[in-house]
């Protein structure tokens, strides 16, 4: 069943997924779960990560050299890959993210000032 909250949530593209991964990463290695949580945590909930994109991104960051993995146990007692950003990753991630506010303020400045409706 649809709720109002799953209706408001943001589906994610592919490159921006990469980058919240990344940022995530920042605070410390984590499991996959754990970074999907921490995503949906920072943004209020708005964003939610599927697991069906979560996991081909986590992969693809590997093979950029981007992330490292290795297995571990998690708070629950099982066993999960721990997720840890790189070096090659860190310096990409400063790429990303001055080029991501770029986009962002150059759209803002296309839609122009939000209308305020009274």
């Amino acid at each position: 069943m649809s709720t109002q909250a799953d209706n408001e949530r943001i589906a994610l593209l592919q490159g921006t997924l990469d980058l919240l991964i990344l940022r995530t990463l920042v605070f410390g290695a984590d499991h996959g779960l754990g970074i999907a949580r921490a995503i949906q945590k920072q943004s209020d909930d708005v964003l939610l990560v599927d697991h069906g994109s979560l996991y081909p991104a986590l992969q693809r960051l590997e093979n950029q050299g981007w992330i490292k993995a290795k297995w571990g146990v998690s708070s629950n007692n099982r066993r999960a890959r721990f997720y840890e950003l790189t070096l090659s990753g860190r310096k990409h991630l400063v790429i990303e993210t001055s080029q991501w506010r770029k986009l962002v303020f150059a759209i803002g400045l296309v839609l122009g000032p939000e209308e305020v409706e009274g």
